[in-house]
């Protein structure tokens, strides 16, 4: 007899579980999607023919288990396969440029150029700030004296306190640069000041950066070091090159579903989790879309606020439940603008290739403005648009459910958008072709609101034997692709060697091997 597993949730946590679980013929898998979205946050939208990545998804990795499963699903594109495997140097390997190429095979990852930008003072910067020429010139010799020595004085004198993000970037930035680049950039991405969010985000982030680091890096580039392509003793901040599937980040994992249902598993979509029923320190009954279940095991990807109000269990603290009621979450809004032309193709900075810029990601640091970032779809992957002569860019605002630009109407919200654009002197308006509107509810956890007390619902779910709680908002954690991935391995690992603890769980992306930095 098979032992049951109900996985909740059809994104790369749950998916990842599914796949890991239907490799071995013990188990009887069902995936419950709320929606009929494959990929969750990772998944591609498909408008008139051009592609959108919601959020931006560089496939990279410094686990080389999830490195290859990435590969074991869609292997590297034919002629860069054979220089990753016979060089493993970023160097060495070629990239396609932003003509798509009509002789690539679908089902394939490219090797894509990392670059990214801030816009401030209405001029780029490189991200992470580089000490270079332009940068001196574009902040002027006093205000980069003045980030040199905030920057030395903490580096002698740290705050003692690094319980707040902003202690967290003072300590690692200086007084001076912290002001300049990230007090109002986080501000505007969590809706908060960085004194009432919690330094764990900076600690799953970018715990290894510093202005040292940088240099370093940037010393690196200079001497043309060949680094393995896994770029291991690189910060992932500053990697140079990344995986990606050619059709964006929901073509894998659409992969990945087909080869469960090929394995035997099966989904059940617009299936919303509405009740659990704890007995004996165990989930007896699933209720979902007046459908019943039952399971051995329970792998949950739900957002945490949501899993504690559908459980009915008589032992449960109301403490549990208010904490998680006060759990808070930073929704998400992408605004896809097709255009013919952007205003900054001469750049001076770097070369255009097809008469566009090269960036990834364009930051918003101007106050000015709601837009947080913006996406250069071509450039994550020239078959993200469906005419590569236009420039296919997607507006990124962080936001909450209600508040100001939650609450427009589709065409008001593209209409903002746009004079956004115009403002910041990116675009004409007359060179607006298309534009379409994408919502995304609890797309980050967020690291305040009652999240200081959340270790008092880990214990609760400690207590719930056959629930594994995984990904981004089961674990409520701001994890990368990978560690969502990673967080389901070992769940999987848990369950098929009967492990009762789910502490190594609770530690992926904690321990020093999942960090960011090395």
């Amino acid at each position: 007899m098979k032992e049951k597993v109900l996985i909740i949730g059809a994104g790369p946590a749950g998916l990842t579980a599914a796949y890991e679980l239907s490799l071995d013929d013990k188990y009887d898998i069902t995936i419950l999607e709320a929606s009929n979205e494959i990929g969750g946050i990772s998944r591609t939208i498909l408008y008139n023919g051009n592609r959108i990545d919601i959020g931006g998804h560089r496939f990279f990795s410094k686990s080389d288990r999830v490195m290859n499963w990435w590969q074991n699903i869609l292997p590297i594109q034919g002629s860069l396969a054979k220089d990753y495997k016979q060089t493993k140097t970023i160097t060495e390997v070629s990239t396609l440029e932003n003509a798509p190429d009509p002789d690539i095979e679908d089902k394939v990852l490219l090797i894509r150029n990392r670059l990214s930008r801030i816009l401030f003072l209405r001029k780029f910067f490189d991200y992470p700030i580089s000490l270079s020429l332009k940068t001196v010139k574009n902040l002027g010799i006093i205000r980069i004296i003045k980030i040199g020595m905030s920057y030395i004085y903490r580096t002698f004198f740290p705050l003692k306190d690094e319980s707040t993000l902003e202690n967290f970037f003072i300590n690692r930035f200086g007084n001076e640069l912290y002001k300049t680049f990230f007090k109002d950039y986080t501000q505007k991405v969590w809706g908060v000041p960085c004194y009432k969010i919690s330094s764990q985000w900076g600690a799953q982030r970018i715990k290894g950066l510093s202005i040292t680091k940088t240099i370093m890096h940037a010393l690196k580039k200079n001497f043309k070091s060949k680094e393995n392509i896994n770029q291991k003793n690189i910060e992932t901040t500053l990697i140079e090159k990344f995986f990606y599937p050619k059709f964006g980040p929901g073509q894998l994992w659409e992969e990945v579903l087909n080869i469960c249902l090929s394995n035997g598993v099966k989904i059940e979509n617009f299936s919303k989790v509405d009740k659990l029923v704890i007995e004996d320190n165990q989930i007896k009954k699933i209720f979902s879309s007046s459908k019943e279940y039952e399971a051995n095991h329970i792998i949950s990807t739900m957002a945490i606020k949501d899993l504690i109000s559908s459980i009915e269990d008589e032992k449960i603290d109301k403490k549990v439940r208010n904490i998680a009621q006060n759990l808070v979450y930073r929704d998400f809004i992408t605004v896809g603008i097709l255009l013919e032309k952007l205003k900054i193709n001469n750049d001076t900075n770097f070369k255009t290739i097809n008469n566009i810029i090269p960036d990834n990601w364009i930051y918003i640091q101007e106050s000015d403005v709601k837009v947080g970032r913006i996406q250069v779809f071509n450039n994550w992957s020239p078959y993200m648009i469906k005419n590569p002569d236009k420039i296919w860019i997607g507006l990124e605002y962080f936001c909450n459910v209600g508040d100001e630009i939650w609450s427009l109407e589709e065409d008001e919200l593209k209409e903002f958008a746009i004079n956004e654009l115009v403002k910041i002197d990116l675009i004409d308006k007359k060179d607006v072709i298309d534009s379409t509107v994408i919502k995304v509810e609890k797309a980050y956890p967020a690291y305040f609101g009652s999240y200081d007390n959340f270790d008092e619902i880990k214990k609760y779910i400690n207590t719930i034997k056959n629930l594994y709680c995984v990904g981004r908002n089961g674990m409520h954690r701001y994890n990368n692709m990978d560690h969502s991935m990673l967080s389901a391995m070992q769940a999987v690992k848990n369950i098929q060697n009967n492990i009762k603890s789910k502490d190594n769980i609770w530690s992926v992306n904690t321990e020093e091997e999942y960090h960011e930095s090395k």
